[in-house]
C-alpha cells in the first residue's frame, strides 16, 4: 500500500516540482485526504447521527459540533499518523515510539485549537457549523505541518 500511495503521488507531484519540495507536496496531499476525510466525517457524524443534538452524559453535556470533532478525529487520528510517519517524513530517525507519543501531543494542541476556533466561529462569532470546521482547518493545518517537520518526524542529527 505505501509503494502505491507514493508512486500514485509522486506521478501527481511533477507539475508541482518546481513550485514546492517533494516532501511538501506530500504533506498537501495526505494532508489534504486526511482533513477531506475529517470534515466528511464531521458533517455525516453532526447532521447524521448526533442529528444536530448535545450528546447527555451523567455530569456533562457536550454540544453536537463539538462532539462530532471527536467523533472523526477517532479515524483521522490513525491515518494521519500513519500517512505522516510512512508516507511524508519516513525519512525520520526517532523510534516509532517517540513520534507517537510527539503525535499524540501535537494532536492534544490540535484538539484544543480546534475546540478553541469552533468555540469562537460557532458560538460567538455566529458561523454555520461545517464552515466554522473548514476555517478552524485552515489554522490548524499550518501549525501541525511546521510542528511535525521540526518536533514529531524530525531527522535526528549524528
Amino acid at each position: 500500500m505505501k509503494r502505491f500511495i507514493l508512486f500514485v503521488l509522486d506521478f501527481f507531484y511533477q507539475p508541482f516540482a518546481k513550485l514546492m519540495p517533494l516532501q511538501t507536496f506530500r504533506y498537501l496531499a495526505c494532508g489534504s485526504g486526511n482533513t477531506a476525510m475529517d470534515i466528511l466525517l464531521y458533517y455525516i457524524s453532526y447532521h447524521y447521527i448526533l442529528i444536530e443534538k448535545p450528546v447527555h452524559f451523567t455530569f456533562l453535556t457536550i454540544s453536537p459540533h463539538i462532539a462530532a470533532l471527536f467523533m472523526a478525529m477517532t479515524v483521522t487520528f490513525p491515518t494521519g499518523f500513519l500517512l505522516s510517519k510512512y508516507i511524508v517524513f519516513s525519512e525520520s530517525n526517532l523510534r516509532g515510539r517517540v513520534q507517537l507519543i510527539r503525535y499524540f501531543m501535537l494532536v492534544g494542541i490540535c484538539i484544543c485549537l480546534n475546540y478553541g476556533f469552533m468555540k469562537l466561529f460557532v458560538e460567538y462569532l455566529l458561523i454555520y457549523p461545517t464552515i466554522s470546521k473548514i476555517l478552524t482547518t485552515i489554522f490548524v493545518v499550518g501549525f501541525s505541518y511546521l510542528t511535525q517537520k521540526k518536533f514529531t518526524f524530525k531527522v535526528k542529527e549524528g
